[in-house]
């Protein structure tokens, strides 16, 4: 994920929402369905990784008791910490996932559009993490594009590299979303 830090920089260097989070109907809809697709009300601590400008993070914050939103990028950690400013217990940093995975435990884990930039070892040791810090039931979601991504993996190929990693830490339910024909939507609940 490192090799992509300098790539993010730029981008929101140039352009403050390079994918228009904050006005897109598309990115509106993907989100209503995510948060719609969650199984509980209500979460005691939940995490977001990948939370580009926090608009998403907005509404996952509104549901829990504590948050975290974490993004390469300190532009879009800068843009997502003022949207989680109603939120008092939550909060954006800049990390490196999987390497600078903070202390859990979660109870939610959002992976909305990012492993399939993560390489093989990345993911498996993501899955590490997320196993380790998930509470029982946890619901680690997972939101991934179906086209070409320009990166290792695609969207589908790293959600099931993702998958069997996890389960040789953990067992899980799969829970499939209705989907649309670009992305697909996965929820795991950790055993």
């Amino acid at each position: 994920m490192t090799d992509f830090a300098s790539h993010f920089d730029r981008l929101y260097q140039s352009n403050p929402d390079p994918w228009n989070y904050a006005a897109s109907p598309y990115e509106a809809a993907k989100y209503d369905a995510t948060c719609a697709a969650l199984q509980s009300g209500r979460y005691r601590s939940g995490i977001e990784i990948g939370c580009s400008v926090g608009v998403l993070s907005a509404r996952l914050a509104a549901r829990c008791d504590r948050f975290l939103a974490i993004d390469l990028a300190e532009r879009a950690v800068q843009s997502a910490s003022a949207r989680l400013l109603p939120f008092p217990g939550a909060e954006a940093k800049v990390a490196c996932i999987p390497v600078d995975w903070p202390e859990g435990p979660f109870d939610l884990i959002m992976l909305s559009e990012v492993i399939y930039y993560l390489q093989e070892t990345e993911i498996a040791l993501l899955a590490a993490k997320v196993s380790d810090s998930g509470m029982r039931r946890c619901e680690c979601v997972l939101v991934n594009w179906r086209g070409h991504t320009d990166t290792h993996f695609t969207g589908n190929q790293a959600r099931l590299a993702f998958c069997a990693a996890l389960r040789r830490h953990r067992d899980f339910a799969e829970i499939a979303q209705p989907g649309t024909p670009d992305y697909d939507h996965v929820t795991l609940m950790l055993a």
